[in-house]
């Protein structure tokens, strides 16, 4: 793989590679192309060095003996950046500091698979950037977003999407899924849209009215 990655007037998402399951080699490379800033969490830095990839950031709370200084040769120019405070996951610290960096999009690897509780901690706290940030999670079988409020986008036939609420998502409608929503609530632990899927190739339509609501576009 090469070790850099194209930049485009700053106009494309930064990538965070986070500490979670490694993803395929060709996801991987198509997002290095395209984006312009690459922020590797500590836990993770020895991985993704291995793959030869240019790192602009490594961010952490650097506990248990890290020393982030001997990778400044190995990747000089490198910004190294200590998050100290544990009130927050390394991942949050991540957007935050793309936010106060003026960044608007981010999409995140690594981030989902190994432990359950880092996988479901990741996902779900995106919603609470939804505001700031437009954060996109991708792996090998998934591309996962927090919905707007109204959202249409053509997908093929038989596209497998699944929806999430975070907590309870309320008055949802949907057009072009097999399984229709009209006008109903999703709560996490009782109902949710999981393994919905396109019935017609078009556009799908989803709306609702109150809570978060994540959008699992899925593969195998």
């Amino acid at each position: 793989m090469s070790s850099h990655h194209i930049v485009r007037d700053d106009q494309e998402p930064a990538l965070i590679i986070a500490n979670g399951a490694s993803c395929n080699m060709e996801l991987m490379g198509q997002l290095l192309e395209w984006s312009p800033f690459v922020v590797v969490l500590d836990s993770a830095i020895e991985r993704v060095l291995d793959l030869g990839i240019k790192v602009d950031v490594l961010l952490g709370d650097f506990d248990r003996n890290f020393e982030p200084e001997k990778y400044l040769k190995q990747q000089f120019p490198l910004e190294i950046v200590h998050t100290p405070n544990q009130d927050k996951t390394d991942l949050e610290k991540a957007f935050d500091f793309l936010i106060e960096r003026g960044h608007k999009a981010v999409n995140v690897i690594w981030a989902t698979g190994k432990r359950a509780d880092h996988t479901i901690t990741n996902i779900t706290n995106i919603v609470s950037y939804k505001e700031k940030l437009k954060i996109v999670i991708l792996d090998d079988h998934s591309k996962i977003f927090v919905l707007p409020k109204k959202y249409e986008k053509w997908y093929p036939k038989n596209t497998t999407l699944s929806l999430i609420p975070v907590g309870k998502a309320t008055e949802i409608s949907t057009e072009n899924l097999f399984y229709p929503l009209q006008n109903e609530d999703l709560t996490i632990g009782i109902r949710t849209g999981s393994s919905n899927h396109v019935t017609e190739d078009g556009i799908v339509k989803i709306e609702y009215k109150n809570g978060d609501l994540l959008l699992m576009e899925c593969w195998d």
